[in-house]
């Protein structure tokens, strides 16, 4: 895998790690919720009263908000060359480590580093550490 410079745009990646940010706040200001994308389509699983209308629509906004991209700009290229076997087993893994960890990345990351949570440093450090030896062990052990 390489970066591809001719394609780069630092100022979307800006600008969309800004709105992530302002997400968070205004969804923790405004409805006393952590941005947890696991969290929030977990809840929907064992709906509340009073508590799906606002899931939606984050999930909406989620969905729909490169949908709305594409409009002001190309949309990038996807190459993935990992199979449906490897996509379905790697979401698996993810699943069961969200569920170790009490949430996924976006909720420790983004909204528990914030608030300077350990538990959440703990977690994201274990991530990241697990993305990067699969990585180390899928192109270098396995040569895949």
């Amino acid at each position: 895998m390489s970066i591809d410079f001719a394609h780069f745009t630092p100022a979307w990646a800006l600008a969309g790690g800004a709105l992530i940010g302002l997400a968070a706040a205004v969804l923790i200001l405004f409805n006393g919720r952590i941005s947890g994308i696991s969290g929030i389509l977990g809840g929907l699983l064992k709906p509340q009263r009073f508590d799906i209308a606002w899931r939606f629509a984050f999930l909406a906004g989620m969905i729909g908000t490169p949908l709305l991209f594409q409009f002001l700009d190309r949309m990038p290229t996807l190459d993935i060359e990992a199979g449906w076997v490897n996509i379905l087993v790697a979401g698996f893994l993810v699943g069961i480590g969200t569920r170790y960890a009490g949430g996924c990345t976006s909720g420790h990351g983004v909204c528990g580093l914030a608030r300077r949570s350990l538990r959440s440093l703990v977690a994201t450090l274990t991530f990241m550490a697990a993305g990067m030896l699969t990585v180390f062990v899928h192109t270098h052990w396995l040569d895949i």
